[in-house]
């Protein structure tokens, strides 16, 4: 295991800035997320801690050493990608062995440690299969098995979930998360999914356009939400512009809303969570209760997501229990609890 800090960590690819001066400490044992859209730097970033990129400026320390120039095999990581990289002519187990192999670990050694990695990885039994008779969640556990054979420090993850479909993805999401605390081995993974981020990591670090919006651990991120960016990437809200003077908190539409802890006055951007605004059961004393009716219900399994349409006409979306099912053009008070008006800073 080994803390990872990072100081400065710049790059830019021509005039793009892909990384903007990020500084970044990760502690021993530690999982932490990037996460972030598409061109946002996260995956720079990882491959900058790998070695396979370098920096413009800064530092990567791992284990308090400074390894900024220092190559891959210099640095003791296991790497897993998003492809999982496994040699196709090769069995599962000499995928497995193929790092042993060019550290000169002799065959008892070996062929304990490959033992030990695939049980880890519950494929004790499939090491004479070769990669194509696996599943893709067989064959994500076997890039995971090679990673962690070779006993490295720190662990980086690319996107490793993304080939999965949407059953897999969760089943394996269970599987990392165990072999991770098993392990105990400190562990940076990059995905656009939030929902991967939440469930498996420590802390995530929110970022956008080559830095960190926000860096916390998930219940934080997602309950405190440090920007507008930030409560519309991370979980699924509305947002919208709400001004706050003398006379209260006045929404789109000339609502008028309340809110705890309101902000200084002037133009704020509020977050509502899709599961916060109600449109079933009785409003509470103090609540923020609205005339509506149901604009459009899709079923999703045990919840049903809907589009509200309230009488000053300001559409939300809500999501509630599936059933009672609420057809549309159905009249409801939508409603909310002050406390759960998220409000941000006005970024434009």
């Amino acid at each position: 295991m080994a803390t990872v800090e990072l100081r400065g960590l710049a790059k830019r690819y021509g005039a793009a800035v892909a990384v903007d001066r990020i500084d970044l400490a990760i502690a021993e044992g530690e999982m932490l997320a990037l996460v972030g859209p598409s061109g946002c730097g996260k995956t720079t970033v990882l491959r900058m801690i790998a070695g396979l990129i370098e920096p413009d400026s800064g530092q990567v320390l791992i284990g308090g050493v400074d390894l900024t120039r220092a190559p891959v095999h210099k640095r003791k990581l296991g790497l897993v990608f998003q492809s999982y990289a496994l040699f196709p002519h090769m069995t599962v187990f000499e995928n497995v062995a193929f790092g042993l192999r060019r550290q000169g670990i002799g065959e008892p050694d070996l062929s304990r440690r490959v033992g030990q990695a695939l049980d880890l990885v519950r494929l004790g039994a499939l090491a004479s299969r070769f990669p194509r008779q696996l599943s893709g969640g067989q064959q994500q556990r076997v890039a995971l098995a090679r990673a962690v054979v070779t006993e490295p420090r720190l662990l980086l993850l690319d996107e490793p979930l993304s080939n999965l479909d949407a059953a897999l993805r969760d089943e394996m999401r269970v599987e990392l998360r165990r072999l991770q605390q098993q392990l105990g081995i400190t562990t940076v993974f990059v995905t656009h999914d939030q929902q991967e981020a939440l469930t498996l990591a420590d802390r995530m670090a929110v970022m956008r356009a080559g830095r960190i919006e926000q860096l916390g651990a998930p219940q934080l991120v997602y309950e405190r939400p440090a920007n507008a960016f930030v409560a519309g990437f991370v979980g699924r809200s509305n947002l919208f512009e709400v001004a706050a003077g003398p006379g209260g908190l006045v929404g789109p539409g000339g609502i008028v809303l309340a809110a705890t802890g309101i902000a200084p006055q002037g133009r704020l951007r509020a977050a509502l969570r899709h599961e916060k605004l109600r449109v079933l059961g009785d409003p509470p004393p103090g609540a923020n209760v609205f005339p509506a009716e149901i604009a459009l219900r899709s079923f999703a399994g045990a919840q049903a997501l809907y589009v509200v349409r309230l009488d000053a006409g300001v559409e939300w979306q809500a999501e509630a229990p599936a059933n009672p099912p609420l057809p549309e053009g159905t009249r409801v008070a939508a409603w909310f609890a002050p406390e759960d008006l998220l409000l941000l800073p006005f970024d434009g």
